[in-house]
Order: C-alpha cells, then structure tokens, then sequence
C-alpha cells in the first residue's frame, strides 16, 4: 500500500511529453545523401564547353624539334634549313557522352508537402548531386575517354616496393615534369603515403585550395577522390588492396588534361557544366516526370599531361620507437 502512494506522490501533475510533442514546431534538415562526396577532381580540372558536342585534338608529329633551325652568327654563309610543322592526319576527336535519368514527382504529394522543403527541388537538387557523382568516377573510369584507360603506356610505373613512398611520387613528377597540377588518389592510398612520409621523417606539408586541406609532395597537393577504386570498389572491407595514383597537368594552354561539356544549356554553367533539365509533363495518374542529363568526357591533349603509380598497396603499416 505504502509503495503505491509513493509512486503517485512522485508523477508530475503536468502535461507530459508525448503531449506536447504534438505541438512542438520541429526543426528539419533537408534530406541527406551520405555517398555524396566534395568531388574535388571536377574542381582542380580545367573545363571547356563545347558548341557542338565534339572536341578535336589536333596534334603535331613528334620528333626530337618540331622543326630543324640554324644556330649561327655566320647566317650569310651558311643555308638556312627550309621546312614544315607536319600534323598528324587522323587527329582524335571526342565525342561528348551522356549521363541520364528521370525523376518522378506526385503533384499530390508536391502540393501537400513541400513546406518548408520543396519536394521537387529536393528531388531534382540530389538527383543532380547522383549525376555529378557518376560524371567525376566517368573522368577516370570510362573506357572510352577515362584517364585510366588512355594513359600512354611509357606513362605508367610501378612502386618500388609495394606501398607509395616518395621516391614513387618523385618518379611520377618525372613522368609530368612541365607544370603538374596535382595527384589524385583514393583516400587510402593518401593515408598509406603520408605514413610511409612519416616513417622517413619527412611529414608532406599541407595546403588551402577550394576550400579544403590537402597534403602535398613537392608543392603538388594530394587530390582524394573515391573514384580510384582499391581492389575495385569505392569503400574496402579488408585492410589491405591495391590501387592506382595519377599525377595531372590540366589546362588546354597547358597542353593537359580537360574536362569537357555541352556548353549554353543552363544559365549558369559554372555550377551546371553540360547539364540538362527538361520537364517531361505530367501524365494521367498526377506524376510529374523530369528528364536529367549531363553531357561529359575528357581529353589528354599531351600523352606527358598524366602519369600513374599503378598497383599501390595501401595496407601497409609501421611501428614506431619511442
């Protein structure tokens, strides 16, 4: 009995939480998409638009000099060489991909619920985000224009030893010696460098660009990116794989590396590059349907604008003395 009368003695004479919760004004996030990455490949690349969906590399035939000359202060004596730059006849031309799909919208539900989100901005918004997401891993992995596939074989090493050291990466800037850009690994292969620096005493320095912290060799920064698959898939379950490091000169003034897109199809193309958005109508059920496309590819005008550490291990691990 006495039990009883103690614990209604301790039940507050007030309106309880689950009440109230009934009234509370719950502050929301718009939808989160955890796979999404900063995408800084899309960011350091330099980027062309194109007027008509194809990009034509047109390249000289190569020799020791683009042409003979005379070196001498006797020019009245001696026969100045005749000649010309000789182009290549078959110069390769990229032809722009595409990127599709198509969101479906309920206008019931549109109408009803889109306060304080709108319900098809917030569809089309990660819809876009996906479309970005699959046009950074094309860049690399395409096996028409990706930067994996087209790297010249006299481009392509691989490590000393099995993790990346960096006289692995010094290799590399030999291989892109006018004007590197930046290296581009997956997140791991980046951790498995910075500790092969640190064993050696000689931690990478780090730099600001775009907005993020990057570790750099030799003043070059350390782009990660996901989409330098380790034993190829983007996330690894086991400690151990391997993978591949790139090192990029980008620019067409360069002679390197571009990304290239439909250029004139939304406003601003700074944030939009070669992307689509068309209304499709609604049909007789009351679904509003969008078709997205991004118009993509890339081009390496100079087969010394990349090079890649192919095979890296990147669960290699030390011990230290204190």
């Amino acid at each position: 009995m006495s039990e009883s009368k103690s614990a209604v003695s301790h039940e507050l004479n007030a309106l309880g939480k689950a009440q109230a919760y009934q009234l509370a004004d719950i502050t929301k996030t718009p939808p989160q998409f955890g796979s999404l990455t900063p995408r800084w490949l899309t960011r350091f690349l330099e980027f062309k638009g194109l007027a008509s969906g194809i990009y034509r590399v047109n390249r000289v035939k190569e020799g020791d000099t683009p042409l003979d000359a005379l070196c001498s202060s006797e020019k009245k004596s001696l026969e100045i060489p005749q000649g010309y730059v000789d182009y290549e006849k078959k110069p390769r031309e990229y032809v722009l991909s595409s990127i599709s799909t198509i969101i479906n919208v309920d206008t019931a539900v549109e109408d009803v619920y889109s306060s304080p989100y709108d319900q098809t901005k917030e569809q089309l918004h990660l819809a876009i985000e996906s479309l970005k997401e699959r046009q950074e891993s094309q860049i690399i992995n395409n096996d028409d224009y990706g930067l994996l596939k087209n790297a010249a074989k006299s481009q392509i090493i691989k490590p000393r030893k099995g993790a990346p050291t960096p006289d692995d990466l010094d290799e590399l800037l030999t291989k892109v010696w006018k004007e590197p850009s930046f290296f581009l690994a997956h997140p791991r292969a980046v951790a498995a460098f910075a500790r092969e620096c640190t064993r050696r005493g000689v931690p990478p320095v780090t730099v600001n660009n775009f907005g993020g912290v990057f570790i750099t060799w030799r003043g070059i920064p350390i782009i990660p990116t996901d989409k330098l698959f380790v034993d190829g898939v983007k996330n690894p379950k086991s400690q151990t794989g391997k993978t591949n490091i790139l090192l990029v000169r980008t620019g067409e003034s360069k002679r390197g590396v571009v990304g290239l897109f439909q250029g004139g199809l939304l406003p601003d193309q700074a944030m939009s590059r070669g992307l689509s958005v068309r209304f499709r109508g609604v049909d007789d059920k009351g679904l509003a349907s969008y078709l997205l496309s991004m118009y993509c590819s890339a081009a390496i005008l100079a087969d010394d604008a990349l090079a890649v550490l192919e095979d890296v291990e990147v669960g290699e691990y030390h011990e230290y003395n204190r």
